[in-house]
């Protein structure tokens, strides 16, 4: 075949161009950079590192005070030692403020992007409605987690430096081995984490309701505030055990001299069913939802 031929041939040949890969679309990676650019997630970090800091100083000032029945005591054993410190720094957070980290970092996923106008142009690039609700899941969770278990793990180190490194004496009597120390709030850090799984799933079910942040991020935190005030009232029993942050204080079973294992058990069974239901919900609603923002 003549040259010129052959060129012609290799001109009128379709090129084929690569298939698009929807899973390549929005990395992980990409993600994470994004939320730890943020300035909300830089003052969450700096007020964990400061919050334990602070409460160390309040005690060193004030000093460990009189026994008082009406207070946990937890409060009491607060500079028995590193150990005790952590776990009161836990105590005292696990109720509200890690209710409202894991809330903000759950609720402001999708809504955010709705608020910016950014939801449309992320999906029209396009990426998967289920893969951006998964990414940003995937962020979000690990951004909660991480919470969670920072918190306990820097007021041990923070309790260690102000009041020593003796082991945790149990509020229910005795005390705990180094080993055994450890084994207690490594189990009280998984199962709050646990715990806040159901919040995560509530904040994530309403960002895909709203296009307002702070409506998903107080949303959630609301309608947690609202299930501990049904839960202290007794009169509702045996009802109680249904709402969803009944077994949320279960992991002081862990301090007792034998680990109680029933309530923790029911609490994770709980909030496995929850967040099974508000993850569909979540899931269910944005397949469906016109997004115009």
């Amino acid at each position: 075949m003549p040259a010129g031929e052959a060129g012609l041939s290799e001109q009128s040949r379709p090129r084929t161009e690569p298939a698009f890969d929807s899973g390549r679309t929005m990395p992980l990676r990409v993600e994470f950079a994004r939320q730890l650019t943020r300035r909300r997630t830089q003052l969450v970090g700096l007020l964990l590192l400061a919050l334990p800091i602070i409460m160390a100083l309040a005690f060193k000032i004030g000093g460990s005070g009189s026994s008082n029945r009406n207070r946990p005591a937890l409060v009491d054993l607060a500079t028995a030692g590193a150990g005790n410190f952590a776990l009161f720094t836990e105590f005292a957070s696990v109720g509200f403020l890690l209710v409202v980290i894991v809330a903000m970092f759950c609720g402001d996923t999708v809504a955010s992007e709705a608020s910016w106008s950014s939801l449309r142009y992320l999906l029209a690039m396009p990426i998967p409605r289920a893969r951006l609700l998964r990414q940003k899941l995937l962020v979000a969770l690990t951004f909660s987690f991480g919470v969670n278990l920072l918190l306990p793990a820097w007021a041990y180190l923070v309790g260690g430096v102000f009041f020593g490194w003796d082991p945790a004496r149990s509020p229910f009597g005795g005390s705990f081995s180094y080993t055994e120390t450890l084994q207690r709030m490594l189990i009280v850090a998984l199962y709050a984490s646990g715990q806040a799984l159901v919040v995560a799933a509530l904040a994530f079910l309403l960002t895909v309701l709203t296009d307002a942040p702070l409506a998903a991020v107080g949303g959630a935190t609301f309608l947690v505030v609202i299930s501990n005030i049904l839960d202290s009232i007794t009169a509702l029993d045996p009802y109680r055990v249904v709402l969803p942050t009944h077994f949320q204080y279960s992991w002081l079973d862990a301090l007792t001299p034998v680990i109680n294992w029933d309530d923790m058990i029911r609490g994770s069974a709980l909030v496995v069913i929850y967040s099974a239901v508000f993850f569909t919900l979540a899931w269910t609603r944005f397949a469906r939802k016109d997004i115009t923002s």
